[in-house]
């Protein structure tokens, strides 16, 4: 059985990533942001509607193409129908990108072990951006995604003493949860993630968060092995659904 903070980690999660460009089709939630991040240009099974499947899905898909973007749908531990992996997986419809979502249930009144510098949307998407070789349609994207959520993401950057970047990343806290995202090392290997991360930690709990969560790739051992160390453990996993042969 499913801890209660697996549940309150995804409703957060999803509060998080809500593009401006989402709509509801019989209870499924559809987003259709051009960015990068697959969770915002996914579609959310929430509720098991009236409509037959195969109508859903057709509906769906006129949305998408007329978005120009790949159908995909997020399957959780929460998808409904229940069985709606097994009916995608007998279509045919590939598995792409499993993340674990980790959580922390106490987060400690620990200091900072490092000053960051706050960093506004545009900056932050651009920085951020920069390091993973964004396009500019998906910069732009992922900045007015942050900057018209539903909750407040705050960017920052590690440097160095000379200004140099190190790490950068951000986090949402909503209420007396906070979400890590976009954790991006500019030097792997030095530590400066951790450190990165150890500092929002320490900022969310001044700000009042006592429980944390964040998503990483499945296959991503050497972030795993990194959050484990800081204290988070497993929640659940989730995975998306495609028609296509690959999705970006």
């Amino acid at each position: 059985m499913l801890d209660p903070l697996a549940l309150r980690a995804e409703h957060a999660g999803l509060d998080a990533s809500a593009p401006p460009q989402q709509a509801d089709i019989d209870g499924w939630l559809i987003r259709l942001s051009p960015g990068k991040a697959k969770r915002s240009r996914c579609i959310n099974a929430l509720r098991a509607g009236t409509l037959p499947l195969d109508d859903l899905l057709a509906r769906c898909q006129q949305a998408y193409d007329a978005a120009g973007l790949p159908l995909a749908i997020r399957v959780t531990p929460w998808s409904q129908p229940a069985d709606l992996d097994a009916r995608l997986a007998a279509k045919g419809w590939g598995v792409f990108d499993a993340a674990d979502v980790m959580v922390m249930g106490t987060l400690a009144s620990d200091p900072a072990p490092a000053a960051l510098q706050a960093l506004d949307a545009p900056t932050y998407a651009a920085t951020v951006g920069a390091l993973r070789g964004s396009s500019p349609t998906a910069i732009a994207a992922h900045a007015e995604r942050i900057a018209n959520a539903p909750v407040t993401y705050q960017g920052f950057a590690l440097n160095d003493a000379e200004g140099r970047l190190l790490a950068c990343g951000q986090m949402v806290v909503d209420g007396d949860i906070v979400g890590l995202y976009d954790i991006f090392s500019a030097v792997p290997r030095q530590g400066h993630a951790e450190r990165l991360c150890r500092a929002l930690l320490a900022l969310a709990h001044d700000r009042g968060a006592r429980q944390a969560y964040l998503q990483v790739g499945s296959d991503n051992e050497v972030a795993k092995r990194l959050y484990a160390r800081m204290g988070f453990v497993f929640a659940y996993r989730y995975h998306y659904r495609s028609p296509e042969k690959e999705l970006r």
